[in-house]
């Protein structure tokens, strides 16, 4: 009981740290993108910027922070467990320059094949914004490079529980888009969008080499040694190669989305809508989701490869649960306030009322889906964790699969309807699919997972959410916070109305005796012991 308690303080703690200089990282993230909005707005310029960044940002969280990361975490641990210090660094040293190679050969391809990776993405586009986009890919798909070796940096640091340093890198691309987004700076290019684009390059130069003191302090030699035939590299491509769809669900299903986006019929300023609905989606994600997810991932890697499948089990669900006590009621917030969150943060500048009225109904159909694709980026790294990358492929390509004939009925038969909004509510149903279905084989693969249990938990969140959602309406009408001309009085009465509905949530769950509320805080402020030491090296 006492290691279990151990390892879900870790988990938070872990989490915490990631949470709080993500938070950081988000509000940074939007600044930056409000900044693109206040240059761009919804125009076709602003549609061609996203569609070239959605590119090499694909890329990297495919190669670099999705599949390689996924794939090097469970293989390097077990060298940390079973190894020599010697042998660990010298498997590390030559994973890094053989994949350091294979992005540079990337990003060859990348910039010389530029015009056919952009009507690829946007094969139902408007020409125009095609032109745009393969001039500004060019100058962003060196990006891949740097933000790969950024992530394996990351993942090296991971597994040491060194979390905070790597949560902060993506700070760095922030400032460096604000900095290239000002006038004195982007006035000396041909566009505000080709300054952005630069931004994006140098703050993903910065992400890497802000990492390498500490990978030097640990043990990380870079002694050049190229090997496709190591043993270990063998085993980080066998499960990084199937891991591109697996990992990367989301990714690939944003792909169909900018490609029906894209689609002639779309209103202008589609994509970039459906950019900026995804980025708020994300400062929920970020948050603490996706923190959660980067502490397990190591935490089940050392379980399983301790053959504690139990231990491994536990530390999911724990996960799950907590997580969607975070992402549930978020979920319920985002779809009653979506509108006044546009507005307050983004309606500046060239981003106005139309604009304001296309994201919401983008972020409508994305919040409906938060839940699941938090879940999904916990349940992909626990099969991860067990060096099994072709479940979630399968499962992926089938959820895929689904994303696209949603798009299409969605597309062609109830256009009318959902708009902008039919790319973000396919992905959000394929991911649901794409969590039960995982779900489902990971509870026949390794035995009971207490259903009952995370069903009564969920009911919980569920109702406190609902009531939740209820005040938070009323209190919406009752502000009348459309009538509001000026900024600062709507800004008041945007945060009374957030901070009236955490209030309200965390009221409710108190009085519900949700587990989740006693857990964190007791683990948070009781001790129970040290944690049990780590085998291996330590650097």
């Amino acid at each position: 009981m006492t290691e279990t308690v151990t390892h879900k303080r870790q988990i938070l703690k872990s989490a915490s740290i990631i949470s709080i200089i993500t938070v950081v990282s988000r509000i940074l993230g939007y600044v930056r993108d409000q900044r693109l909005t206040l240059l761009l707005g919804t125009t076709g310029l602003a549609d061609a910027f996203v569609l070239a960044y959605r590119i090499p940002n694909l890329l990297r969280r495919l190669v670099g922070e999705g599949s390689m990361t996924a794939s090097f975490i469970p293989v390097f641990t077990d060298y940390m467990r079973n190894r020599t210090r010697e042998e660990t660094w010298a498997f590390a040293n030559r994973l890094f320059w053989t994949f350091c190679v294979i992005l540079c050969a990337l990003t060859v391809l990348g910039v010389v094949f530029s015009p056919l990776f952009v009507r690829f993405f946007s094969m139902f586009g408007k020409n125009q914004v095609q032109f745009e986009a393969m001039y500004l890919n060019r100058l962003m798909f060196p990006y891949i490079l740097f933000i790969g070796m950024a992530a394996m940096a990351m993942a090296i640091l991971n597994c040491f529980h060194i979390f905070g340093l790597p949560a902060a890198t993506p700070i760095l691309l922030n400032i460096s888009f604000i900095t290239f987004s000002v006038a004195v700076v982007w006035r000396h290019f041909s566009s505000p969008a080709a300054a952005l684009a630069v931004g994006v390059l140098v703050g993903g130069i910065f992400q890497f080499f802000l990492q390498v003191p500490q990978l030097v302090k640990r043990g990380m030699s870079f002694q050049f040694g190229v090997s496709f035939t190591d043993p270990g590299v063998r085993r980080v491509a066998r499960l990084m190669i199937p891991g591109f769809v697996g990992i990367g669900i989301a990714q690939i299903n944003l792909l169909v989305d900018t490609i029906f986006a894209n689609a002639k019929v779309m209103p202008e300023g589609s994509l970039v809508s459906l950019y900026v609905a995804d980025r708020v989606t994300e400062l929920v994600l970020g948050g603490y989701a996706i923190a959660v997810a980067t502490a397990i991932l190591p935490m089940m890697s050392h379980q399983a490869s301790a053959g504690d499948h139990e231990g491994m089990k536990k530390t999911f669900l724990f996960a799950l649960r907590i997580v969607s006590f975070i992402t549930i009621p978020a979920a319920v917030g985002l779809v009653i306030l979506r509108e006044p969150i546009v507005q307050v943060l983004f309606q500046h500048g060239r981003f106005v009322a139309e604009s304001t009225r296309l994201t919401a109904r983008a972020l409508l159909y994305y919040s409906m889906g938060l839940p699941a694709f938090a879940a999904v980026k916990l349940i992909v790294p626990a099969f991860y964790s067990t060096q099994d990358t072709r479940t979630p492929v399968r499962v992926a390509m089938v959820s895929m699969l689904a994303n696209v004939l949603l798009n299409i009925v969605f597309l062609f038969y109830f256009f009318p309807k959902l708009k902008n909004g039919g790319p973000a509510l396919a992905s959000a149903l394929a991911a649901y699919f794409n969590v039960f279905t995982l779900f489902v084989i990971f509870r026949l693969r390794f035995g009971r997972l207490g259903t009952r249990d995370i069903a009564a938990s969920l009911a919980k969140i569920a109702a406190c959410a609902s009531a939740m959602g209820v005040v938070c309406w009323s209190a919406l009408r009752f502000s009348r916070f459309d009538s509001i001309e000026h900024f600062l009085p709507r800004l008041a009465v945007f945060i009374a109305l957030i901070a009236g509905a955490t209030l309200t949530y965390l009221g409710l769950a108190w009085a519900l005796r949700c587990d989740e509320i006693s857990e964190v805080y007791g683990i948070a402020f009781h001790s129970a012991g040290r944690a049990p030491g780590k085998p291996g090296i330590t650097g």
